[in-house]
């Protein structure tokens, strides 16, 4: 059974990963040789300088998922090569980093920091955390997308993967923006902007105020959004959002997904990554499909 895919000149061994800012610290996992079974693992969103982020309260359960507002906290990408990569890089698993910049030089130059760094495979650039206080994402503008896109491959031969967001009018047009820039690949869906609110206190239940909704809640809107984008751009897709099961997995690649990412349900079970993956050989080997690249985008109509 074939499940090696590829993302640019990356390689994976299988299509499972999980998604940033979900899988805590790798210095608590690189002994653990269930991690060492996932095709890759991303890591929090890293920034270009030290961030603090969003005051509490920072989750909220919510009805099929939850709502948070962490504000990408994280040291920077200094010290995040310094003190934090080196323990992901001892789990021998590949890596895709993800990093958020408030310019395009500030990506590239993460970009280029990350230059010949062990097992990193490939960048992902988030350009739609809906928890930080400023008037637009990238994500929501195709010329944006593209100028970062583009800043990063001049400075990078790592595969670049642009993350999209659900808050857009038309998702498409975004993702195909990325590729004309030169994208490797597309991650999406992120987190879906929301607010809970506090009925006594008449407070937003979130320090921030709003937050980014994520949990199974999502699942059906990210596998429409993954079959469109899937329909129009060549590049693969790693796609997340509300998988818990490998069930849900199968759906996004069967939509089209080459790698499937589990995020909110690493709370629940951090063993979920592992269970999706054994789950997909299971459902591969009694359906008689011997290759990953049968089952990616074999949605009937």
């Amino acid at each position: 059974m074939n499940l090696s895919i590829k993302i640019g000149n990356a390689k994976f061994d299988n299509p499972v990963t999980v998604a940033s800012g979900t899988f805590g610290h790798a210095e608590k996992y690189f002994n653990l040789g269930e991690v060492k079974k996932l095709g890759a693992i991303t890591p929090k969103t890293v920034t270009y300088r030290p961030q603090e982020g969003n005051p509490p309260v920072r989750i909220v359960e919510t009805p099929s998922g939850m709502l948070n507002a962490i504000g990408i906290e994280n040291p920077g990408i200094d010290a995040f090569i310094e003190t934090k990569l080196p323990a992901f890089q001892k789990t021998g698993v590949p890596l895709i980093i993800s990093i958020l910049g408030y310019s395009p030089k500030e990506f590239a130059d993460m970009a280029k920091k990350l230059n010949g760094q062990k097992n990193v495979k490939a960048i992902e650039l988030n350009l739609s955390c809906p928890n930080l206080k400023q008037k637009s994402l990238v994500a929501q503008d195709a010329q944006a997308t593209a100028e970062v896109v583009r800043a990063v491959k001049k400075q990078t031969k790592i595969p670049v993967l642009a993350k999209l967001a659900p808050n857009v009018t038309d998702i498409v047009a975004i993702a195909r923006a990325a590729e004309r820039a030169g994208a490797d690949g597309i991650s999406m869906i992120n987190t879906f902007q929301a607010m809970v609110i506090d009925t006594k206190t008449r407070k937003s239940k979130l320090g921030n105020f709003t937050g980014g909704l994520s949990g199974p809640a999502i699942r059906p809107v990210g596998v429409k959004m993954v079959y469109d984008v899937a329909q129009k751009v060549k590049i693969p897709i790693v796609a997340m959002g509300g998988i818990a099961t490998a069930n849900d997995a199968l759906e996004y690649l069967i939509a089209g997904a080459t790698m499937v990412a589990v995020g909110t349900y690493n709370f629940v079970d951090p063993q979920a990554p592992v269970a999706v993956l054994e789950g997909i050989k299971k459902y591969m080997r009694a359906q008689k499909i011997n290759d990953i690249r049968k089952l990616i985008g074999s949605v009937n109509k």
